[in-house]
């Protein structure tokens, strides 16, 4: 088999999250399915290099990466033709991203696989079959391929239960470790049972549901903060967060629109209007008195630049 003069070098980067908006359960088209809403983050990025090669193998480096190689396969199955002969490569990974804190570090890297793989073969890959391909290779994925608009995510389909049409209002995170004895070790995720949400709550989320809409369509950075509280709000049945009431006071005495968390993960964030005059002043006032709590891993960035 010969190579083809159209294959390349294919690169990528893939972002994280920051945990999420609204996570839980939702209707769907066929009833009630998981859904999530994902926070984008800026501070982390996975960064991948694909080479195609004739053979049926894809090899990855490091080796470990066993979601991004499954990733880069069904990709390249995806976008090389039936007629072509088999195709293989190597897959090469790098970034900074934390393991078990709820950043999505393995959408990050099954991300980047693929779109290393949609680089290499100039495959118009869409973000809708990005998502089928990403749940097939980890089983449940975070939205980071909806880059243009905000969704709600059935995480273990790898559909889209809705298209808010918009990205979010654009924020200030300030992120912390929620478990400081954990030094940033953060929690395994893969041991987490799913939640089990109860009657009250899934209509609680319907209602979440509406109010995100709401709030995307109209730019409502506070009406958005109300959401994301409320969903840590019910998170704490599930997935505590320690100190969380003491958390919620500094919110509201910074300022802050809102509270998120990582609903499968150890990091959490104090939202604020990006475009607020004083969000320097009440990002600087909220530090101090997470720091008073013992919360000392710290972090901040803004969406929608």
């Amino acid at each position: 088999m010969v190579v083809h003069s159209d294959w390349r070098v294919g690169v990528a980067s893939a972002p994280v999250h920051h945990g999420e908006i609204l996570q839980g359960v939702f209707t769907g088209r066929d009833g009630l399915v998981r859904g999530l809403v994902t926070l984008p983050c800026t501070i982390h990025t996975t960064r991948a290099t694909f080479t195609p090669a004739p053979g049926t193998g894809v090899t990855v480096s490091p080796d470990w990466k066993g979601k991004a190689r499954r990733a880069a396969e069904l990709a390249v199955r995806a976008v090389v033709p039936a007629g072509a002969g088999p195709v293989g490569g190597h897959l090469e990974l790098a970034g900074d991203v934390p393991l078990c804190r709820g950043f999505g570090s393995s959408t990050s890297d099954v991300l980047s696989a693929i779109w290393a793989v949609k680089d290499a073969f100039a495959d118009p890959l869409p973000p809708r079959e990005v998502a089928r391909l990403a749940v097939r290779a980890e089983t449940a994925s975070d939205s980071l391929m909806f880059e243009d608009s905000t969704v709600l995510f059935a995480q273990r389909e790898g559909t889209v239960i809705e298209d808010f049409g918009y990205r979010m209002p654009p924020l200030r995170v300030l992120g912390f470790g929620s478990r400081p004895s954990n030094r940033g070790q953060g929690i395994d995720t893969l041991t987490l049972t799913p939640a089990r949400y109860d009657g009250a709550e899934i209509e609680r989320f319907a209602t979440l549901r509406d109010m995100l809409r709401d709030a995307i369509q109209m730019k409502d950075v506070a009406l958005l903060g109300s959401v994301a509280t409320a969903s840590s709000e019910i998170n704490q049945r599930h997935l505590p967060v320690p100190g969380f009431d003491r958390i919620r006071d500094i919110a509201r005495t910074s300022g802050a629109v809102g509270v998120q968390v990582a609903h499968s993960g150890d990091i959490a964030g104090l939202l604020f209007d990006r475009d607020d005059p004083e969000v320097e002043a009440r990002t600087a006032l909220a530090q101090d008195l997470l720091r008073s709590t013992g919360i000392d891993e710290q972090w901040n960035y803004t969406t929608g630049d």
